[in-house]
């Protein structure tokens, strides 16, 4: 219940800022991946793109990278949580497979596992 009232507060204000934001900056701007490029080249006309669409497009590269970096960051975490994660079902395993089996009188753990109620 909380998750969705946040997500609201910050999600609806943030979608309304963008949507004003691409309805303030609609003036076509040339994208150019050339630094050495002449000056006259640049002020040329020819077709151009919204600022808003160069400013999204920047945007989701950000945030793609930055999620890709943090998985990468995280994979040593997740490896080691992979590792105990498969002990500690072998040790469910055999923890169950000792529970099933008969148990022999005669044997001194037997009276700690009934002292200590264990069975």
């Amino acid at each position: 219940m909380i998750n969705k009232i946040v997500g609201r507060v910050v999600l609806v204000p943030l979608c309304l800022g963008l949507v004003v934001f691409a309805l303030a900056n609609r003036h076509f701007v040339v994208v150019n991946f050339n630094p050495f490029a002449p000056g006259d080249v640049m002020a040329a006309p020819g077709y151009g793109v919204p600022l808003f669409v160069v400013l999204y497009v920047v945007l989701l590269i950000g945030v793609l990278a930055g999620g890709i970096s943090t998985w990468f960051a995280q994979g040593p975490h997740r490896n080691r949580e992979k590792h105990w994660r498969r002990e500690a079902q072998t040790l469910n395993g055999e923890l169950e497979k000792l529970r099933k089996s008969p148990r022999e009188p005669s044997s001194g753990t037997a009276e700690v596992d009934d002292l200590l109620d264990l069975r």
